[in-house]
This record gives C-alpha cells, structure tokens and sequence, in this order.
C-alpha cells in the first residue's frame, strides 16, 4: 500500500486529502518507483483548481519526483531494480509509490541528488527550453524575465547568464532581489516600487529586449508587450496571477511586429530524444556548477496543503519538494 495525495474535485488547498491506496504491479513498459522526493510547481497549482481540468476524480496531482526503481515490468532491460531516476511531467507524482511508463524515466547521475533532481527536473527542463529551444539565447541577448526569485526564474536566470546574456528580472520584494542577483540577474525591478516597463526602457536605452519570458499572465499582461523591440518575442508560458484573455493580434503590430509563443514542456519533452536531450543539458550545467539549485522549503508529503498555500501567497523562494 501506498499513501497519496488526492482530489475528489477542483478546489481549494482544503481539497487536499491524504489517502491510502494499491501502488500496483508494473507491466509491459513499466516500472514501479519508491518516491525519495517529490517537485512542487505551479502547475500542481492550477490541476488543483481547474484552471487546467482534470479528465477523472479522485485525482493524484503533481508532475514530477526522483526516486528509486524497486519493480520493474517482464519487457524492461534498461532499467533495473535500484536505479535512481527521475521525471517530469507525469500526472500523479504525490505519492509514496506509482506504476510510471519506463521510457519517461531518466536516470540520475551520481553527482545529482534526489532531493535537487525532484526540486529542479520540471523546473529545469522549463528553463531548458525557454533558453535553448523557444528563443536561443546567447551574449547577445537582452532579455526580461518575470518572476525571477521564483522556482523556474533562480534556473533560468543563472543559465542565461551563463550563456552570456543581460538578463533583468522582475521581483516584489528587496530579498526577492537580492536572491535574484545572487542567480544570475543583472538588472532587477521590484515592481511593487516601480513600473517596469519604464524600468526596461532606462536599462535598454530604449531599445527594449529581445525576449520576454512572462508566466504571471493577467498582471503583466500587455505591459510585457511595451518592454520587447520591434520583431522581438513575447513568451507568455504559465499564469500565475490568472489567463490572459482577449489576446486582440493586432497589438502585435502596433507593438512592433512582435512575435509570440504560448508553449508548454509537455511538448518539448514529448519525445524520448528530445526529453533526454535536454535532461543531459540540464543535469550538464548543474553538474558543472553554472546553475545552483537551492531547495528552500521542505513539507512532509502529507502536508501539501500549507505547501500550496504558501505557494499561492507568494511565501516560497527558489524550489520547494514535498518529501514522502
């Protein structure tokens, strides 16, 4: 037996509940895991509440864990029992065990631990994606990036430094900026003290950047447009503060010809050579010490509501796992 965190309906942190259920035998494709630590993302957030809806209830939530491989299916041969692995973006991850399909699987190199591999995996494999694949940043690139101190905003940021850019991030507290200085941010605004898109223009000389990364959606939406030059790129990929709607084209001409992208790792990872190509990436920088993964907060599995609460309230720094 195996306990869970489950949803019978979208709602609210309360709609958490902790339950006791059959982990179940892997078969054909499948390995059964004994999750050591488990992602916490925003993502969670809107599964939760519907913003993203759920096909079936009760519900396991969460994306992404590390763990250890203690069953495997009769068709599997590159995968054995005791092999550290981890995923992203497998719906189910709050849980002690689970049956998971083995070519989602990536096994972890000695010098990543569990712990950093669940607090960084999904949130990483973002990152990857933004900077490598969405827009190829280089030390060429001036770039905004909304919510720096955030989980994916402490990757990014110290990865696109690394790759040479100038990378402003918004933040909305003086710790939150001196956290995202410390992660690779040349320039930050606090935008509860100042307009930012004023801000961009001062730093830019005004010119604007080449790429807006923006997952807090209705609040920056479309004063992220006003920050981006003409024939630059607005990446609009989470909604924190809520949907960006009525989204009228036309702003893209009278903003500049601007070109904008809604994208989501689920497509990015689709395949198992792109998901292991950007895990090698990823676990890459890490290993060499260019991106840093701080894991600032720690809940039991069990008490993954006071977890998403502090998410929601904007109380959470860097990466948060919830641990079995």
């Amino acid at each position: 037996m195996s306990h869970v965190i489950q949803i019978a309906a979208h709602g609210g942190p309360e709609a958490l509940s902790w339950q006791n259920v059959d982990a179940g035998e892997p078969g054909a494709g499948q390995v059964r895991l004994r999750q050591t630590a488990i992602g916490l993302n925003y993502i969670d957030v809107y599964h939760r509440t519907g913003l993203y809806p759920l096909a079936n209830f009760p519900a396991v939530i969460g994306m992404e864990a590390a763990g250890e491989v203690v069953a495997v299916g009769p068709d599997i041969s590159d995968l054995k029992v005791g092999d550290r692995v981890a995923y992203a973006g497998l719906l189910g991850a709050y849980a002690q065990e689970r049956i998971v399909p083995a070519d989602r699987m990536v096994k972890l190199p000695d010098n990543v631990l569990d712990e950093t591999a669940a607090a960084m995996f999904l949130k990483g494999l973002t990152a990857w994606y933004l900077l490598r694949q969405t827009f190829k940043v280089g030390p060429d690139t001036t770039m905004l990036f909304h919510a720096a101190a955030g989980g994916v905003g402490l990757i990014a940021c110290q990865w696109a430094r690394h790759l040479g850019a100038t990378v402003i991030g918004t933040v909305g507290s003086v710790e939150k900026a001196d956290l995202a200085k410390a992660n690779g941010c040349t320039h930050t605004i606090n935008y509860r003290e100042e307009n930012f898109v004023e801000r961009v223009k001062e730093l830019t000389g005004g010119k604007g950047c080449d790429v807006v990364y923006d997952s807090i959606g209705r609040d920056t939406f479309p004063d992220s447009l006003d920050c981006i030059k003409p024939r630059g790129l607005f990446v609009s990929y989470g909604n924190a503060s809520g949907a960006i709607e009525d989204f009228n084209l036309g702003l893209l001409t009278q903003k500049g010809s601007l070109f904008v992208t809604r994208p989501t790792v689920m497509n990015y990872i689709a395949g198992r050579e792109d998901l292991v190509s950007g895990a090698e990436e990823l676990f890459n920088v890490v290993g060499n010490g260019h991106v840093k993964i701080a894991v600032n907060q720690r809940y039991a599995l069990k008490d993954a509501a006071n977890a998403h609460r502090d998410l929601e309230g904007r109380k959470t720094t860097g990466s948060t796992v919830l641990l079995p």
